[in-house]
C-alpha cells in the first residue's frame, strides 16, 4: 500500500501521521520532548531532542498502522515556527547524522529579545516600513531577533554560525543532509520578500548577514531531497523516499482543515488562539497586527497562495485555567453544560482572555484578564460562558481585522480541542456573523503535512486537489437568532481593553 508520512515538530511533543491516499489515518504517534527556561521569558530546546522524538513517533506510527517502511511513498514535515537553530560547518558535512546545533535552540515563545525587535524596526525606518518589505512587523518570537541577541550576547558562539535553520528543517537536514526550508515558514524570520517568495537582499545586508547563512528555500509542495541511509535506518523507512519542504504549524494545520482557497478561514481553538485567512495576493496590516505569509499551497509548478494570521495567547487555554483554578473537581462537560443554560451576555458580565498578555489585536504583554460586570446574580454557568464569549470576540476582533485589509470571509472552520464543544461552535457561528464547518479532520499540522507530501510525490496534482480528495465537512452552523444579543455584549467587550489599559501599565500604542 501506498502511504504518506506527515511529521509535526511541536513545541511539547513530536507527533507522526501515517496516511493512505483517501486520506484514512493508517498509524499515528506523539512522543514527548523536554523544554527548558534557564530564565524567566527564556525558552529552548536541544534540537537533537527533536530528532529522538521524531524517531520515536514515526517508528510508533508504524507499529500502530501495522505498516511497512517501505510502504512510504512521501515526507512531508511541519513545525513550530520562528525557533533558532544554530549550526556549525561541521554539521553541513556529509549525510546529516553528525548535525549537532552550536547552542540550544530559542523557542518562538521566548520574550529576551524586545530590543532587538525595536532595533530591526528602528534600522529601516519603522514597523509600517518594515511590514512593507517582509509582511510582518518585528515581534520577541520571531528568528532574526534571536539571531541578532546571540550575535550580541553570544559572540563566541555566532563566530561558528555557518547556518542557521527552523527547527523543521533541522529534522530534515538529520533527515536527508540538506539544509532547506519553504517560504511560509521562512517569512516567519522576518528575512523573506513575502511578495516575491525569496530571501530579502536588502534585510540580509542591513543586518550585515552572510547570505550563505539562510537555507535554500523551496514551495511547500516541492521535494527537497531524500533519506538518506543512515536516517531511513534511524526511522525504519526506505532510503531515497522524498522528503517535501512543508511549512509551519499554522501553514499546515491550515492545509489540514481544507483552508487553501480564498473565503476560507480557520479558527484554531487550541491553547492560544489562531485566525488563518487563506488569500490569493499578498495583502499587509500596515500596523503589524496580522502576519502576512505564504500559504503552504505552493508546489514546483505553482508559486501561490498567502495567508494572513492573527494569533491570541490564551484561547481554550483561558477555560483551562477557569476550571483548574476555579472548578477542578467539575468535568468539561458539566461546565460547558451550565454555560449552555445561561443567556447570551451573561447578564452584563464579560471576561478578558489576556491571562498571558496579549498579542492580537492588541501587542501588550502588560495585558491581563479578568471579569468585569459581576454581580450576586451570577452563577459558575455565568463565569465559564463569559470566558468562551470572551475568546469568541476576541477571536471576532482579529476576523474584522482580516476583513479590514481586503480578504474575503466567507467561511470559518474549526480546529483545535475548542471545537469539540457545540455551544462553541454555534458562539463563533453567532458572534462572527458567517457559517462555520468543522472539518471530519482532527490531526491537523502532521495531516497536512501528510497531504503536501502526497502532492509532491504526484499522488495529487495540487495541495487543492489533495484536500478535496481527503477532507469532508462533517458539520455546518449559520449563525442564529442568538447573534442580535451578541452584538450588545461584543459592544461593552470592546471598549475594555482601551479603558482599562493603562491600569495595566501598557504605555504604547496597540
Amino acid at each position: 500500500m501506498d502511504l504518506l508520512l506527515g511529521i509535526d515538530i511541536g513545541t511539547s511533543s513530536t507527533k507522526a501521521v501515517l496516511i493512505d491516499p483517501a486520506g484514512r489515518v493508517v498509524g499515528m504517534e506523539s512522543a514527548a520532548h523536554p523544554i527548558s527556561q534557564p530564565r524567566p521569558g527564556w525558552s529552548e530546546q536541544a534540537p537533537e531532542d527533536w530528532w529522538g522524538s521524531t524517531v520515536a513517533a514515526v517508528r510508533g506510527a508504524l507499529a500502530k498502522g501495522r505498516a511497512r517502511g517501505e510502504g512510504v511513498r512521501g515526507i512531508g514535515l511541519s513545525g513550530q515556527m520562528h525557533g533558532s537553530v544554530l549550526l556549525g560547518k561541521e554539521s553541513l558535512e556529509g549525510d546529516g547524522r553528525t548535525a549537532r546545533a552550536l547552542r540550544p535552540a530559542i523557542l518562538w515563545n521566548d520574550q529576551r529579545t524586545g530590543a532587538e525587535c525595536r532595533e530591526i524596526e528602528a534600522a529601516v525606518g519603522g514597523r509600517p516600513a518594515l511590514v512593507g518589505l517582509v509582511g510582518n512587523a518585528a515581534l520577541t518570537g520571531f528568528t532574526l531577533p534571536k539571531v541578532l541577541w546571540v550575535r550580541e550576547h553570544e559572540p563566541e558562539v555566532f563566530g561558528r554560525v555557518a547556518k542557521f535553520l527552523l527547527p523543521k528543517d533541522y529534522i530534515r537536514l538529520r533527515m536527508t543532509g540538506r539544509a532547506a526550508t519553504d517560504v511560509g515558514d521562512a517569512a516567519g524570520t522576518l528575512l523573506l520578500d513575502v511578495d516575491r517568495r525569496v530571501w530579502s537582499e536588502r534585510m540580509i545586508r542591513q543586518f550585515r548577514l552572510e547570505a550563505g547563512m539562510l537555507p535554500a528555500i523551496f514551495e511547500s509542495a516541492e521535494v527537497t531531497g531524500e533519506l538518506t541511509a543512515w536516517a531511513a535506518a534511524e526511522l525504519g523507512l526506505r532510503a531515497g523516499t522524498p522528503v517535501v519542504g512543508g511549512s509551519g504549524d499554522n501553514q499546515s494545520g491550515a492545509v489540514g482543515a481544507g483552508v487553501v482557497s480564498a473565503g476560507l478561514v480557520l479558527c484554531a481553538l487550541g491553547t492560544s488562539g489562531v485566525m488563518f485567512a487563506h488569500s490569493d495576493a499578498p495583502r499587509k496590516d500596515g500596523p503589524g497586527r496580522l502576519h502576512t505569509m505564504p500559504a503552504a499551497t505552493g508546489d514546483a509548478r505553482s508559486r501561490t497562495g498567502w495567508c494572513n494570521t492573527g494569533v491570541m495567547l490564551s484561547a481554550a487555554g483561558s477555560l483551562h485555567w477557569c476550571r483548574e483554578t476555579l472548578f477542578p473537581t467539575e468535568s468539561y462537560e458539566r461546565l460547558l453544560a451550565e454555560a449552555a443554560g445561561t443567556r447570551p451576555g451573561c447578564e452584563g458580565l464579560s471576561f478578558m482572555p489576556y491571562l498571558t498578555g496579549e498579542r492580537c489585536p492588541y501587542a501588550d504583554p502588560l495585558a491581563r484578564g479578568g471579569w468585569v460586570g459581576l454581580t450576586s446574580r451570577h452563577r459558575r454557568g455565568h463565569l465559564v460562558r463569559a470566558v468562551l464569549e470572551g475568546v469568541t470576540f476576541a477571536m471576532a476582533q482579529i476576523l474584522d481585522l482580516v476583513r479590514g485589509i481586503g480578504v474575503p470571509v466567507e467561511t470559518v472552520r474549526l480546529g483545535g480541542g475548542g471545537a469539540k464543544s457545540e455551544l462553541w461552535r454555534q458562539m463563533i457561528a453567532d458572534v462572527c456573523g458567517s457559517g462555520v464547518e468543522l472539518p471530519n479532520t482532527e490531526e491537523g499540522p502532521a495531516f497536512g503535512a501528510g497531504l503536501m507530501a502526497g502532492v509532491g510525490v504526484g499522488v495529487w496534482p495540487s495541495v487543492a486537489s489533495a484536500c478535496g480528495a481527503t477532507i469532508a465537512v462533517a458539520e455546518r452552523r449559520e449563525p442564529g437568532p442568538a447573534a442580535a444579543e451578541y452584538r450588545a455584549a461584543r459592544g461593552a467587550y470592546d471598549g475594555l481593553y482601551p479603558a482599562l489599559r493603562g491600569w495595566f501599565g501598557s504605555d504604547r500604542e496597540s
